[in-house]
């Protein structure tokens, strides 16, 4: 006797059970590439000397922020990352302590296309903010996010929670990874691509990740940091 034909949404038992009993951070892993072992080790290690190499430089500013600008040294935001999962991001802050109360009000000068934010002479940027941003330095602690596993040294960089929602479907191939303090859009004119050129981008650099692709961005990375290419 022939069985009945299973439904069309009905998946098989043992692939329904395997389902249910996975864990969060089990069925995290079914949306995301593999984490390459040479990835695991170039990031332990660039984040370990980093934080070490850039603390004095780090301490220094923390210290100048302190007695001249009242309020936090860390800007922690939620951030999208690989398969979709929100972490907290550290920066040290940049602009003023209501700042994420009056984006809404600044969205009408935007000047990117797609979900990410960018302008130019941002209102809300302290003076101390504007020389750490002009050197990527509020972009070290991102180390500790490196050093944690929420994000790599290179691979896409990660939007705010609310930005990343407003993404296309094929934007979305950007989350298959874990994002990264660098990739191609960083060493590149960024302040002249559209958020369309910026994802292509990425997905170039996750169709092709290799050990030898990450040195590449790193090492090119350092140049365009000192010469302050799209940096704002």
């Amino acid at each position: 006797m022939n069985k009945p034909l299973r439904e069309s949404n009905e998946l098989p038992h043992d692939l329904d059970d395997h389902f249910d009993s996975l864990e969060p951070q089990d069925a995290h892993s079914l949306f995301v590439l593999n984490y390459p072992w040479w990835k695991k080790l170039v990031d332990m290690l660039g984040s370990g000397l980093g934080l070490l190499f850039a603390s004095p430089i780090l301490l220094t500013v923390m210290l100048i922020m302190k007695i001249t600008d009242p309020g936090p040294i860390f800007f922690v935001q939620p951030r999208t990352g690989s398969g979709g999962r929100a972490f907290n991001m550290f920066k040290l802050r940049s602009m003023v302590v209501d700042a994420e109360a009056r984006k809404k009000e600044l969205m009408k000068h935007n000047e990117r296309t797609g979900p990410a934010f960018k302008m130019t002479s941002d209102p809300r940027i302290t003076p101390i903010g504007s020389f750490i941003r002009k050197w990527s330095i509020d972009e070290i602690p991102q180390l500790i996010n490196v050093w944690k596993g929420d994000m790599s040294l290179v691979g896409p960089r990660p939007l705010p929670v609310s930005e990343d929602e407003e993404m296309d479907q094929w934007h979305m191939m950007r989350r298959n990874v874990k994002p990264g303090l660098t990739c191609y859009w960083q060493i590149a004119d960024r302040d002249k691509l559209s958020f369309d050129e910026w994802v292509r981008l990425d997905i170039k650099y996750i169709r092709g990740i290799s050990f030898w692709t990450d040195i590449k961005i790193i090492l090119m990375t350092i140049p365009a940091v000192l010469t302050n290419r799209g940096a704002k």
